[in-house]
């Protein structure tokens, strides 16, 4: 009797928290696949539609043009952090003068809050007398009467893409930092006997033991990209017309809509990009484990 109460207090102590999950999350889950079977107006009209929401999502161009969107702000900003994180952590290893200070520098765009930033970056991005376009002029690298649309149909994205990389890529720098101290001395000391320089230590020794580092990294960048709303919609809320439409501000928009169902649709569509491409990235890593 003992020995079953034993084995039985590790899962009542984690019964709450799965009550919990299972009430908050996966209820919501099946909540939001069961609405986007119906045409809902979010209140009182109810509609058994079958799919009929998804097949309309294919043939949808603002659809197809967020997701283009999605997927290019994903991709870039998920290589350009880890990139540009694992750069400066190596650096700050290295105990040069000032290191301690940069890390500060990196890391604090992430203690602001996501509205802070993107507000500051849309009056400085602004197209006639944003703080961007009033330096160009003033070096005199634009003219008199000149602009630049950063928030436009051709710039929109990849402004926010740079937004998005200046407050989360000292995150990445963080974590990659403390993943480097966890690596022994002994290892690049004997490197160094060798022969090894700087690059040959980084690609051999350094990238190698912080593949799972890595892999968790990918996994975080692209759920944190799928959910993408705040900066996109509070510097440029989507437009001009469809440019800068996400997947979450096109979700946001049909439910203002009051086109609950079709909104939830899109919902679905974004978990199942998230849950596809991180478990494919956790395959990828487990075969190069193995």
């Amino acid at each position: 009797m003992r020995n079953t109460s034993n084995r039985l207090t590790p899962y009542l102590y984690i019964l709450p928290i799965v009550l919990l999950g299972g009430v908050l999350i996966y209820f919501s889950i099946g909540f939001t696949f069961l609405a986007s079977l119906t045409d809902w107006n979010g209140l009182t009209k109810y509609e058994f539609v079958g799919f009929q929401n998804y097949i309309d999502l294919f043939s949808d161009r603002t659809f197809r043009r967020a997701t283009l969107n999605t997927v290019i702000f994903m991709v870039i900003t998920v290589a350009v952090q880890a990139a540009l994180g694992l750069l400066v952590a190596v650096i700050c290893k290295e105990r040069m003068p000032g290191s301690n200070f940069f890390k500060a520098v990196f890391f604090l765009p992430i203690a602001m809050a996501p509205a802070i930033i993107a507000t500051v970056f849309r009056y400085m991005l602004e197209t006639n007398y944003g703080s961007f376009n009033e330096t160009l002029r003033s070096i005199g690298l634009l003219g008199e009467g000149e602009v630049i649309q950063w928030l436009g149909a051709d710039l929109g994205v990849w402004s926010i893409i740079a937004i998005n990389i200046f407050q989360w890529m000292g995150f990445s720098m963080m974590i990659y930092f403390s993943s480097l101290m966890a690596i022994p001395n002994d290892i690049y000391e004997a490197a160094r006997i060798d022969g090894a320089g700087w690059w040959r230590t980084l690609w051999s020794i350094t990238i190698p033991s912080l593949r799972g580092t890595t892999s968790v990294l990918i996994i975080l960048g692209i759920v944190g990209s799928l959910k993408t709303f705040d900066i996109v919609w509070l510097t440029t809320g989507g437009g001009p017309g469809n440019a800068t439409q996400f997947l979450t501000t096109y979700l946001y928009q049909t439910r203002g809509d009051r086109e609950a169902g079709y909104s939830s649709s899109i919902g679905v569509i974004i978990l199942l990009i998230a849950f596809l491409l991180s478990l494919i990235q956790l395959r990828v890593n487990s075969r190069k484990d193995a």
